[in-house]
């Protein structure tokens, strides 16, 4: 029988990616340097492949590395799932989650249903702002938990979700076929805005900003009202609301994805079962588990 991998080793393995250090990672994992080096060195023989490779005074994963990563990211999480099944209700503290509005729309309903029958003594403070400001939050420690909007080569996260992104308007209305095509959208840093005005840019149509907002129930009014033409995520479609597409003289848009960011000095149990709420709730990537890549943007 093959040797089994070290859950302690492949949480060490998981801190060194997330936080981009072998010190941060020590200090996450609460263990010295040296012994997180001298863990990842096991995990290497365990493997039996190279898993870091030296880029000047840094470390970057292999191909080998990259591989065992995402089984990593699902031994860790399975881990922690069979745990928390049978020692959830025993959890009391607090955690702190941080989500687009648009997001707490659609999913926080069934994963603070989900979380709170399974640890009824934990409290859950949610801030509900941008995603660009969430990144700031955890990075300065405010928050234990984000989920995000993500955006290749940006920040680190742990992609869950793929959406498609659909252009909306009014059913009862025909604002799409005004010219200039008016449009409620995000912030100049909204992904979305941005991946809105390109394609539009791209096929020549005129197009003016009518309404910017950060809060979703703000454009989603101007949507409803026949103001203005919006883009969304395929969950957060409100009844009143058509999809437009090229038919309508729409361009295609980039799926919507959606990431996991965690705070590397904030780990703990309550987070992990948190963690584990939130990825049942929302993974659709075919038990795929999410994917490491860098976040930040809008939503």
């Amino acid at each position: 029988m093959p040797a089994l991998l070290d859950v302690d080793q492949l949480k060490a393995f998981i801190a060194i990616v997330d936080t981009g250090s072998f010190t941060r990672a020590a200090e996450a994992v609460h263990k010295t340097q040296s012994a997180v080096s001298m863990q990842m060195k096991r995990l290497e023989e365990r493997v039996g492949k190279a898993i870091f490779e030296r880029e000047g005074r840094a470390s970057k994963l292999t191909e080998h590395g990259e591989r065992l990563l995402d089984y990593a990211r699902r031994i860790v999480r399975l881990n922690v799932e069979a745990l928390s099944s049978f020692a959830e209700a025993e959890l009391a503290g607090c955690v702190r989650l941080g989500l687009p509005d648009d997001y707490a729309d659609c999913y926080l309903p069934e994963i603070l249903a989900r979380f709170s029958a399974s640890n009824p003594r934990v409290e859950v403070t949610v801030t509900c702002e941008p995603t660009p400001m969430l990144v700031e939050r955890i990075a300065e420690g405010e928050l234990d938990l984000a989920i995000i909007t993500h955006v290749e080569g940006r920040f680190p996260a742990t992609l869950i979700r793929r959406e498609r992104l659909l252009w909306v308007g009014s059913m009862r209305h025909a604002a799409h076929e005004t010219d200039p095509l008016p449009l409620a959208l995000g912030r100049p840093t909204c992904h979305w805005r941005q991946a809105a005005t390109v394609g539009l840019e791209a096929i020549g149509r005129p197009f003016r900003v009518l309404y910017a907002s950060w809060n979703s129930t703000a454009v989603g009014a101007a949507v409803l009202a026949g103001l203005a033409v919006s883009v969304l995520p395929e969950s957060a479609i409100r009844p009143g609301m058509r999809i437009l597409g090229p038919p309508d003289g729409f361009p295609a848009l980039p799926s919507c994805k959606i990431g996991l960011l965690r705070n590397p000095m904030a780990m703990s149990t309550i987070s992990d079962a948190l963690v584990g709420h939130i990825v049942s709730s929302l993974d659709n990537l075919s038990g795929a588990g999410g994917e490491s890549e860098e976040a930040q943007g809008a939503g």
